[in-house]
């Protein structure tokens, strides 16, 4: 169950959503200035690394 988890602890089932879901975690995270662990930094890093040329499109909060 993903409740209130992390990057680090939790994606998606399906492999074929995992790209999205992490540029989309990364462009939040970015988006509120929120802050991001050394263990999710890894985790989004790695899951990175299997989404060749996948953009992270960032629309800056107001």
């Amino acid at each position: 169950m993903k409740a209130d988890q992390d990057a680090a602890t939790w994606l998606p089932p399906a492999a074929g959503h995992r790209c999205q879901y992490v540029t989309d975690w990364i462009a939040d995270k970015i988006r509120w200035g929120l802050s991001i662990d050394t263990v999710e930094r890894d985790a989004l890093a790695g899951q990175l690394d299997q989404c060749s040329n996948t953009p992270i499109t960032i629309a800056l909060a107001r």
